[in-house]
């Protein structure tokens, strides 16, 4: 297991290299010149050509990749070319939303989607079955930003439970926490818990008809023991793959609830970047983003062998 490890750290050493010298090139082979917007439309040429100079957008492509390297490789991922702040505070300034909002949307998901899949594999064929299932093609239907503002007006605009938007940071208590991003946890928790409950559903019907699933049943175990301790067990590789995918896109893809709840996450910090073309802070977002990817998957990989016994690597 350690070696499979060791393996799999060093082959995610050449995807982060890909995946760097992708984004560098991208966003500078792209229409654009950031000396101009950092300038303005009054700026005269010999300004413009002072700022691509201390910037160093007049160096070559190669130039520029390797002096870029060798700040990421100690620690500096350079500053905003709007705001001067360094990238990384940024990034931590903005880092708590979007992660509180990640975890509190997979808890709600994983709370629902899984009880809801298994019920629905074991009573197959039911109305229960179509219920949740229907429950579920609602939820891939609704657009977030659609569910969001139907949550807001009934929670926050009609019956005045929560409040519209903003974000507190736990550490300011728990019930203010809780009450600012329960909404749009639940807002995002829609679509996965649809894709989760589908998936555990489907790994469900897999293994309920199995002889493992029959011996227990004859020995006389109760159906909850049955379902979550042998059926659940041996169907979770597909659901884990689901689950740990789904963190990913959530850390990522959080851009629309965001903007909806008027929380100061990734998500804003990631817009508001492209449209200045602020490189430094792209570039930092996007390597972030699949440096998660790439753990998630690691991690993955590795609870495959826990979860089920015959795996090995």
């Amino acid at each position: 297991m350690l070696a499979y490890i060791i393996r799999r750290i060093l082959a995610s050493i050449p995807v982060m290299v890909v995946v760097a010298l992708f984004v560098f090139l991208l966003l500078r082979l792209t229409p654009g010149d950031p000396a101009a917007i950092i300038a303005g439309d009054m700026a005269t040429p010999a300004q413009l050509e002072q700022i691509r100079q201390n910037l160093g957008l007049n160096e070559p492509l190669v130039t520029q990749f390797i002096t870029w390297s060798g700040q990421l490789l100690s620690g500096d991922f350079g500053r905003s070319l709007i705001s001067k702040t360094p990238v990384l505070t940024l990034i931590h300034q903005r880092l708590e939303p979007t992660l509180s909002l990640a975890i509190v949307t997979m808890l709600f998901t994983l709370l629902l989607s899984i009880p809801m899949g298994v019920v629905a594999a074991w009573r197959h064929g039911t109305l229960t079955d179509s219920a949740i299932m229907a429950i579920s093609v609602l939820g891939f239907s609704i657009p977030v930003f659609v569910t969001g503002y139907i949550l807001i007006q009934i929670f926050a605009i009609d019956m005045r439970i929560f409040p519209i938007q903003g974000f507190r940071s736990i550490f300011d208590g728990f019930r203010p926490f809780f009450e600012r991003i329960v909404l749009p946890a639940l807002t995002l928790a829609t679509i996965y818990i649809a894709l989760i409950a589908r998936m555990t559903r489907a790994a469900m019907l897999d293994v309920l008809g199995e002889d493992y699933i029959r011996t227990a049943r004859a020995k006389g175990l109760s159906e909850r023991i049955v379902l979550f301790r042998h059926a659940l067990r041996n169907a979770a590789v597909p659901i884990l793959t689901v689950v740990g995918t789904g963190f990913a896109l959530m850390i990522s893809g959080v851009v629309v609830t965001e903007s909806v709840f008027n929380l100061p996450g990734l998500g804003r910090l990631t817009v508001d970047a492209i449209l200045a073309r602020d490189y430094p802070v792209i570039q930092a977002l996007i390597l972030l983003t699949s440096g998660i990817y790439v753990v998630i998957n690691l991690l993955i990989d590795i609870s495959y062998a826990f979860m089920d016994p015959r795996i090995r690597y």
